[in-house]
């Protein structure tokens, strides 16, 4: 019987992207960016809503009262808090507290994220800085996304369906909380004034369109 031979199709050379992976990656709610642009409203009663994607988040497990907390203060520029519900601020990071000896690290950038990205690898820094005692410290970056709702109406869009107290008496400038929103579990932080809402990356898209719902009365009267 003839034997049949197949030709190897030559290699194709892989496609060159213009500004190297970065541009490959597509943030958890970047499908509904028109849509959070056409639902903001200005005003006295003006909600606005965006997506600010790709913020560098870092797990840390560590003793706030330890010499690896303090090495890690002068990396960030921020003491690990030691009270709850409340961020410390550094200038290119805040760390926000998720329990007495757990906190996540949070980049300080605006919605260009690129804009704030520092030259020194914070993950390497911080878990130098532990010096192999005992701790955690892990990039958590994909785990969650973050929605900043801001305007005059920002508190009253969250007040439909998160059970805590939103007034700025009770949860003022650096507050912090884990909360519900709606039936989304989110890591709810007050920055000046607005609010930086950060939940799952696969909970992007329900807590997206349930904001949405959520503004369409400001929408309306704009």
């Amino acid at each position: 019987m003839a034997s049949t031979t197949f030709e190897q199709a030559p290699e194709e050379a892989a496609p060159k992207v213009a500004g190297g992976p970065a541009e490959l990656r597509h943030s958890p709610a970047e499908h509904l960016a028109e849509q959070f642009a056409r639902y903001s409203s200005t005003g006295p009663d003006g909600v606005s809503l965006r997506e600010i994607p790709f913020v560098t988040m870092i797990a840390v497990r560590v003793d706030p009262g330890g010499a690896a907390a303090s090495s890690m203060a002068d990396v960030l520029g921020a003491r690990l808090p030691v009270r709850g519900g409340l961020a410390a601020a550094g200038e290119k990071y805040s760390v926000l507290p998720q329990g007495p000896d757990e906190f996540i690290v949070v980049e300080n950038c605006s919605a260009d994220a690129d804009e704030a990205m520092d030259p020194v690898d914070p993950l390497d820094a911080l878990t130098a800085a532990r010096d192999g005692g005992p701790g955690l410290v892990a990039d958590v970056s994909a785990n969650r996304t973050t929605f900043e709702l801001s305007g005059p109406s920002a508190r009253a869009v969250l007040e439909k369906s998160c059970a805590i107290d939103l007034h700025p008496r009770a949860f003022g400038d650096g507050a912090v909380a884990s909360t519900m929103l709606g039936k989304t579990p989110v890591l709810l932080w007050r920055v000046g004034d607005a609010f930086h809402v950060m939940p799952r990356s696969s909970f992007a898209d329900y807590l997206g369109r349930w904001l949405l719902d959520g503004m369409a009365e400001f929408a309306e009267a704009a």
